[in-house]
């Protein structure tokens, strides 16, 4: 099986070394010198990794035959894939994989049709779901159990209860103002 491990971003330096944007739980794992990754698009790969740290909270990696900057910038949105053995796969309950969860019709709790899963960014504070609607637009979903309610692999949907505003223009706004003031008036 294969899993989109990261995704390379912009050179850094002169010496060939790259940015990536780690989409693995397991960097040290998947992003670990010497190890080879088949590419997106394949026309780039497959590039074995020659060295990789850590400089200011971003992976730098530098691959093998990529050796100054010219090399490095040609690199630039090409997706790493790593290839998986199946029973490598998350056993914990609530954790997945990218792939598992694209294309998952999300749906309300009474099954009222939100959209399906396009993509799933990745930021440093949560994960978010790229919803696109039946009628071409997109809404983020933010990946956390308040308002991801179920993940169903084998009904390949999404049950969400979102807040109100979240996936709408009609947010309820209640505040304690409000309600002061309607105590007011029956005073």
């Amino acid at each position: 099986m294969q899993l989109v491990v990261a995704r390379i971003g912009r050179a850094h330096g002169i010496k060939g070394e790259v940015t990536v944007e780690v989409r693995t739980d397991e960097p040290e794992l998947r992003l670990s010198p010497g190890a080879v990754l088949l590419t997106e698009p394949a026309s780039a790969g497959p590039l074995t990794i020659e060295t990789g740290r850590v400089h200011s909270g971003r992976l730098l990696l530098r691959f093998e035959g990529v050796k100054d900057r010219t090399g490095a910038e040609g690199l630039r949105n090409t997706l790493l894939i790593a290839e998986v053995d199946p029973s490598e796969l998350p056993e914990e309950e609530d954790e997945y994989y990218d792939h598992q969860l694209m294309d998952l019709d999300v749906v309300l709790e009474d099954d009222t049709e939100i959209g399906r899963i396009t993509e799933i960014s990745h930021l440093p504070s949560q994960d978010l779901f790229i919803v696109e609607r039946p009628d071409g637009t997109e809404v983020m979903i933010p990946f956390v159990e308040e308002i991801v309610a179920e993940i169903d692999l084998e009904e390949q949907r999404c049950v969400i209860t979102p807040p109100p505003g979240l996936i709408d223009d009609r947010a309820e706004v209640v505040s304690t103002r409000d309600e002061d003031a309607e105590a007011g008036e029956e005073a």
